[in-house]
């Protein structure tokens, strides 16, 4: 099995607009199964959010209002109205709904900065989704979806014990 850490090391080597597409593919694949995603955004739908991983060779922006993607080298700094900092398996996690945020936030595992009121409007919209962003990952594999999927939910759960974190 592919570990966390190896995976994570392994995509410095990936090139910029490679990972750029493929972030940019697994954004449209997630609207696609949750088209009213930034629907509960309101006045934030025109923030910029920066994602910024402490263990992961890039960083990531996105401004609902033109669901997309922008994405950084590590180091790089985004330009963004709220930033999350943190290891990549927790925000992830977060994204889906599957773990505390608050208890993340308190235990000093998720770092928040710029505009609280955009990170909880944002917040609340993917609390209003079951996103399964492995499951619309897989989906990128064609045929070898399946495959992908359960190698991805195999990932998941080792770098989530490795947090210490449980699902909801």
């Amino acid at each position: 099995m592919l570990a966390p850490s190896r995976l994570m090391a392994t995509a410095r080597i990936v090139p910029l607009p490679i990972a750029a597409r493929v972030a940019n593919l697994l954004l449209q694949q997630v609207l696609a199964n949750h088209p009213k995603l930034f629907d509960r955004l309101g006045e934030y739908g025109n923030a910029r959010f920066a994602f910024v991983p402490t263990d992961f060779a890039f960083s990531f922006s996105i401004r609902p209002l033109d669901r997309s993607v922008r994405i950084v080298r590590q180091g790089r700094i985004l330009r963004a109205d709220a930033t999350i900092t943190g290891p990549l398996v927790l925000m992830l996690a977060l994204a889906e709904g599957r773990v505390d945020g608050d208890a993340l936030f308190f235990a000093r595992k998720l770092l928040v900065s710029g505009d609280m009121e955009a990170v909880l409007a944002l917040r609340n919209a993917l609390d209003d989704n079951e996103i399964d962003l492995v499951r619309s990952l897989g989906k990128l594999a064609g045929p070898m979806s399946r495959s992908a999927t359960r190698i991805l939910n195999a990932i998941r759960r080792e770098a989530l014990e490795a947090q210490g974190v449980q699902w909801n």
